[in-house]
This record gives structure tokens, C-alpha cells and sequence, in this order.
């Protein structure tokens, strides 16, 4: 059911288009309160259609459905994108603090702040949404100059490492 967005203006009751529709943050919760207080107050004389009664219990199932799947799918976000950042621990990566500082280290540790998984690399944070790259050590072990210039790292800039 789509509702429409109108607002009333002063008391003249004239109706304008707010562009905020109600209904959208509606919770469960509240379309129940709604719905009870509905039938409380209906008109013994003229009482809600059956079919009106099973389509307003039709979207209330529809909005509980809608916020357990939601639900469902933020955990499982979560959950890989702490997966993605454990599997960093111990590997090299450039990246973006806070302060938008180019840092580059090992990963150290994994923690999540509000739902943000967030890499521990050189006493610094950077979120795992801040990773530019994931850099292979063996390139930096084999000292391949031109293989270093070629992943975007320069290897003669020290002031970010192990800072």
C-alpha cells in the first residue's frame, strides 16, 4: 500500500507535499497499536471488511518479514567482512587512517567498532573499507625494485612504516 505524502498547513487545513511519507518507519510494534486501536473505535453499525482485516494483517507480516530479512542480511555482512579483515592478520596492506594518512604495515590485529571492522597496522586504524591494497611480501623480500614501483609502492619512503 503506498500512502501518499501530504501535510497540513495552517488552520486552513490546505494540504502540501511534504515529501516524507509516515508509514516508512512504521514498526511492527506501532502498526499493531494502530490496528487494535482501529478495531476498538470502528463503527459497530458499519465494522471493517473482512478483506480489509486480512490485507492490513497481509502488511503486517509483510513489515515484520521485511525488518527480520534486513536484520538477517547486516549479520551476514558483518560477519563476511570480518572474515575478509581476519584475513588480513599478519599480511602487508596500504591504506587510509581517519586522518587520511597513507599508512603501510602489517596487519596486526582485527577489531569491530560499531559494526565497522577496523585493521590494526602500526599502532594506527584504518577500516577495512580504507584498504587501498594488499601488498606481497615476497615482492618486498625478493627487493624487485621495479615489481615494488609497479604494485604503487615506493620503496624508499619509510615515514609511514612502522611509525
Amino acid at each position: 500500500m503506498q500512502a501518499a505524502s501530504v501535510g497540513v498547513q495552517g488552520q486552513s487545513g490546505a494540504q502540501v507535499a511534504t515529501g516524507y511519507d509516515a508509514f516508512q518507519e512504521i514498526g511492527i510494534s506501532e502498526f499493531l497499536k494502530l490496528m487494535i486501536a482501529e478495531l476498538q473505535n470502528q463503527d459497530p453499525m458499519n465494522p471493517v471488511d473482512n478483506s480489509e482485516m486480512l490485507a492490513q494483517i497481509g502488511q503486517m507480516r509483510q513489515i515484520a518479514s521485511n525488518d527480520k530479512l534486513t536484520s538477517t542480511l547486516e549479520s551476514v555482512l558483518l560477519g563476511q567482512n570480518v572474515a575478509t579483515a581476519s584475513s588480513l592478520i599478519g599480511r602487508l596492506v596500504e591504506g587510509l587512517t581517519e586522518d587520511s594518512e597513507k599508512i603501510i604495515g602489517q596487519v596486526d590485529a582485527v577489531t569491530v567498532n560499531d559494526g565497522d571492522p577496523q585493521l590494526l597496522v602500526s599502532g594506527k586504524t584504518i577500516r577495512l573499507k580504507n584498504v587501498l591494497q594488499i601488498i606481497d611480501e615476497e615482492l618486498i623480500a625478493s627487493d624487485d625494485l621495479a615489481a615494488l614501483e609497479q604494485a604503487g609502492v615506493d620503496p624508499n619512503d619509510t615515514t609511514t612504516e612502522g611509525e
